[in-house]
């Protein structure tokens, strides 16, 4: 089946399933890309909410890892993402 096997098999609803192909496919080698939130939902068509909540769903799920970014001056920026 691929690289996708495990989100294939995972019970969890099409959104997040959307959401995990999108990391993966912008994932580097390591697993690891950093998109925001907006992109993401702009480029699949989905509310900032709804990205919100698949993200939150596949970190239950263990499918992907999150982990905060700060700035220098300690501002927030986008979050680091492995798919794991």
């Amino acid at each position: 089946m691929g690289y996708f096997e495990k989100i294939y098999q995972a019970d969890l609803n099409h959104r997040a399933k959307a959401v995990y192909m999108y990391l993966k496919d912008h994932a580097d080698r390591e697993g690891k890309c950093w998109p925001g939130i907006r992109t993401i939902s702009a480029d699949l068509g989905l509310s900032r909410s709804t990205v919100k909540r698949a993200l939150d769903d596949l970190c239950k799920a263990d499918l992907i890892s999150k982990e905060q970014r700060w700035r220098e001056n300690g501002g927030l920026t986008s979050n680091l993402y492995k798919v794991l």
